[in-house]
């Protein structure tokens, strides 16, 4: 029997690996895995000209042949929305995990674009430390959360401030009603860069929208809790494939 497609879309200043690693392993068995990352970050190290959440949407519908599921984290979540809206024949699913149909401001996403021109991606590891993990897992994963955070101290700069800006003009919150695919919207209980506030906005505005919260996580769901994310992503995704 042929395994559906699950597509994985990472969070700014991740890879794909990094991200999704752990967690992909234990979904490989059901489905067949296609990971992407961001311009400037992991293995996609070129930068295009602007680039839109949008775009991004439509690079994974080119890279991809036929229907398949898609599990997004952060700006990964939000591609995830977007390819709801823009490709509902394609898209047999989503799961958005610590996103929303709008996160952050113009504003704070000008301040992050000049902390970057003022120091870099290594930078903001610090920083990103302190809002990424939940409550303990810098100390339970030491090896996953030095992975995450080189990865960041590794992201170029220009693909990170061009992701910033894709996020800094995203916002489909008055579109939430034309999702008709099943979405699974799952927060970390933890996580102060878009809190569970935002998943239950996306939750209650899709058409078929569920919510499911992580107890002790923060904004890096797959990796903080892969078991956990794997299992929500196996129930919405296979249940939807039937």
């Amino acid at each position: 029997m042929t395994r559906p497609l699950l597509v994985l879309g990472p969070s700014l200043g991740t890879s794909a690996t990094a991200l999704w690693g752990a967690c992909a392993e234990l979904l490989a068995r059901d489905f067949e895995v296609l990971a992407w990352d961001l311009p400037g970050h992991g293995s996609a190290r070129e930068v295009p000209g602007p680039v839109t959440i949008a775009g991004l949407a439509t690079a994974v519908l080119d890279r991809v042949d036929g229907p398949f599921f898609h599990a997004g984290d952060s700006a990964g979540g939000a591609v995830g929305l977007q390819l709801a809206l823009d490709a509902p024949d394609r898209v047999r699913g989503v799961v958005a995990l610590c996103t929303g149909a709008r996160i952050g401001t113009e504003e704070s996403w000008a301040e992050r674009i000049a902390q970057v021109r003022a120091s870099g991606t290594p930078g903001l590891v610090s920083a990103s430390a302190g809002r990424w993990f939940g409550t303990g897992f810098l100390e339970r994963e030491p090896a996953r959360a030095s992975a995450l955070l080189h990865a960041l101290s590794d992201a170029d700069d220009e693909g990170y401030v061009a992701v910033c800006r894709a996020l800094a003009t995203f916002d489909v919150r008055d579109r939430l009603g034309e999702i008709g695919v099943p979405v699974l919207a799952v927060a970390g209980e933890q996580d102060t860069v878009c809190p569970p506030d935002l998943l239950r906005e996306v939750a209650d505005g899709v058409l078929r929208g569920q919510y499911a919260e992580l107890p002790g996580v923060a904004h890096l769901a797959p990796a903080e809790a892969p078991e956990a994310v794997a299992d929500l992503i196996r129930e919405h995704c296979l249940e939807g494939a039937r």
